[in-house]
């Protein structure tokens, strides 16, 4: 069942009670009352006019009973008694004492007056003085008794509870199971962990024949790809209880807490057997110990993963209890939780392909009410390397576009909406341009979209948009034919060209480049410098490789490291300023041929400010044509 923080029970509420009504106690909230407190001054006053009776004298204070005023008026209407009348009792006040004085002033003046005196140790009851031992006694045992019986009960907050692994139980009374067919883009991954639901279900085919199912399954994959998903469909097709926790719920401040939390952990599998124990970002605790990390012999984090390695060692091979993991940095986990015995199987979660992001689309999109309009494959064609994680948001900002618009069903532009919002950044309403800039704007985005609809090798133009918004002020977009992972040098060039005719077309219309083509400029000799370092397609220097990535790639945090020396680091600068030079002149020419066209397209981006790629085609087709027949 999930996790539930218990309720206090009624004991607990008396027992608050019961603490609070002790320190009313203590307080003297509940002290004897009747005596009205008077000023110290006064009370001395009182002794000397001879008006005290009778005094009592406390370590605290001072009660002093004064005479009676005078006789009680005559009752007539009642009969005479034949019991002594007792004598009128006086009032009684009380005031405190002056600490640290051998000879006070309203004890002297009760001395001198003669005043009857009645010394007292302490006004304080016998319970009241019971209670203040006895009550914080009783509280501290009750407290004890209450944190060590909810540690031991199963709960994470008393004493016996830290050593507890705080693991979430999803069963299917507690929640609708998830199958395979909730899972959508990863059917290698999928293929993988069917022979482990076919031995969850059937154990005894494969014991029959002295085969072992792997222990140990670690999906790898970037973020957002569904690992913890994949995972609990695992549990869901066999039909088995499902651990799941996050790796660094283990380590605390405590020195040992980890190692007893791992052993809680599978002491809790056991009993459930069979089961799936799902560990989330297991790098957290499974980190190489290598370098100068294995100094520190002592530290938690290794503790808790010698114990993890223990249990997967310790293992009953007749206990149905299989453990998966998931991290995206398996570079850095420990080889020992590798090894064959223990981490058996890696499977490779990676981001989906094309057909596999229509699929995810499909499968977040089941339930919603989607119009007759929307196009999933288009809408997958436009989120090259995305993940599930980000599909599943593109489908929510949709929906989200929808209701802003209070539609019924959720069409094909409020899909487009979520693309460009998640993509580019929110729309720039407030932002104010010169007549001059969008102008400059429409002529850079008609360079990059005329370019790519020139070169046969670059992605289709989809569309063109001088809207601004949070990334850019224009954008020109290209949706990619299909999945490609190898690309030609001559595409590779297609891309730089159509990045740099942005640049290219503000020189031919304005005269003078701006400050708009930085991002082009850097993207396009990125290009350039990965053809000339890392892809053999350097015209000076041949085929070797000159620089890696190192780091983390499923993140995509990599750093490029050298492997060339600084003579030839400056002969790459030099061909990397060529190349651009001569792609740039490229670009160039292109758009020369069909200036009238670029012309055009810029005018209709100003009026309209959102055109297709075949809406710009066609105006700059047809000014062209103009201008043709015109110099005929």
């Amino acid at each position: 069942m999930p996790e539930v923080n218990p309720k206090p029970r009624a004991w607990s509420w008396l027992f608050y009670a019961f603490l609070i009504f002790a320190a009313l106690a203590f307080s003297g909230v509940f002290g004897p009352t009747g005596a009205r407190t008077v000023p110290y001054d006064e009370a001395v006053r009182l002794v000397e006019q001879g008006r005290v009776e009778s005094a009592s004298i406390t370590a605290d204070d001072v009660v002093l009973r004064l005479k009676p005023e005078g006789p009680p008026p005559a009752e007539t209407s009642k009969k005479p008694s034949l019991l002594p009348t007792p004598p009128p009792k006086g009032e009684e006040v009380r005031t405190g004492r002056i600490p640290g004085v051998e000879q006070e002033p309203l004890v002297s003046a009760l001395l001198t007056k003669d005043v009857a005196v009645d010394a007292q140790p302490s006004r304080t009851p016998f319970w009241v003085m019971a209670l203040w031992w006895i009550v914080p006694l009783v509280a501290i045992n009750l407290l004890f008794f209450a944190a060590f019986r909810r540690g031991a009960g199963g709960g994470v907050g008393g004493p016996l509870g830290l050593t507890r692994a705080k693991t979430r139980l999803y069963d299917r009374a507690a929640r609708e199971p998830v199958h395979f067919s909730d899972v959508a883009g990863v059917d290698e991954a999928k293929d993988e962990l069917v022979e482990v639901v076919d031995f969850l279900k059937r154990p005894a085919r494969y014991r029959a024949l002295g085969g072992r199912i792997p222990r140990g399954i670690l999906l790898v994959g970037p973020p957002g790809t569904g690992k913890t998903l994949l995972a609990r469909a695992v549990a869901g097709e066999a039909e088995v209880p499902f651990f799941s926790l996050n790796a660094s719920e283990f380590v605390e401040m405590f020195v040992g807490l980890g190692a007893a939390r791992v052993r809680d952990l599978f002491n809790e599998a056991r009993k459930s057997a069979p089961c799936i124990v799902f560990i989330d970002e297991i790098d957290a605790v499974g980190r190489s110990r290598g370098g100068l990390g294995a100094l520190a012999t002592h530290d938690e984090r290794e503790q808790t993963l010698q114990q993890l390695l223990a249990e997967l060692d310790g293992f009953d091979p007749r206990a149905t209890v299989i453990l998966m993991a998931a991290t995206n940095r398996p570079e850095v986990l420990d080889p020992a939780l590798l090894r064959p015995g223990r981490f058996d199987r890696q499977v490779i979660v990676d981001r989906p392909d094309l057909a596999g992001r229509e699929a995810i689309l499909a499968v977040h999109g089941r339930r919603l009410p989607l119009g007759s309009d929307v196009n999933l494959g288009a809408v997958a064609r436009r989120t090259p390397g995305m993940a599930g994680a980000d599909l599943a948001n593109i489908v929510n900002e949709a929906a989200l576009a929808a209701a802003r618009r209070s539609g019924t069903e959720i069409t094909q532009a409020d899909f487009e909406d979520a693309l460009d919002r998640v993509q580019l950044g929110l729309r720039r309403r407030g932002i104010m341009m010169t007549p001059g800039e969008r102008r400059r704007v429409a002529v850079h985005e008609s360079g990059h979209a005329l370019v790519a609809l020139a070169l046969p090798e670059a992605d289709p133009v989809e569309r063109v948009s001088i809207v601004a918004r949070a990334v850019s002020l224009g954008v020109t977009i290209q949706v990619p034919r299909d999945e490609r992972h190898v690309l030609t040098e001559t595409e590779l060039e297609a891309r730089v060209m159509v990045l740099l005719g942005g640049r290219a077309a503000e020189e031919l219309c304005d005269g003078s480049p701006s400050t708009g083509a930085h991002d082009d400029l850097g993207r396009a000799t990125a290009i350039v410098r990965e053809m000339i370092t890392r892809f053999g397609m350097s015209r000076r220097l041949g085929l070797p490789a000159l620089t890696r990535n190192v780091g983390a790639p499923l993140l995509g945090l990599t750093q490029e490291e050298r492997l060339c020396s600084d003579e030839t680091a400056r002969e790459i600068d030099e061909e990397v300023r060529d190349r651009l030079a001569e792609l740039f002149g490229r670009a160039r020419a292109l758009l020369e041929g069909q200036r009238a066209g670029l012309q055009a397209a810029a005018e209709a981006l100003l009026e309209r400010e959102t055109l297709t790629g075949a809406e710009l085609k066609r105006v700059a087709d047809e000014a062209t044509a103009r201008e043709r027949a015109g110099a005929a």
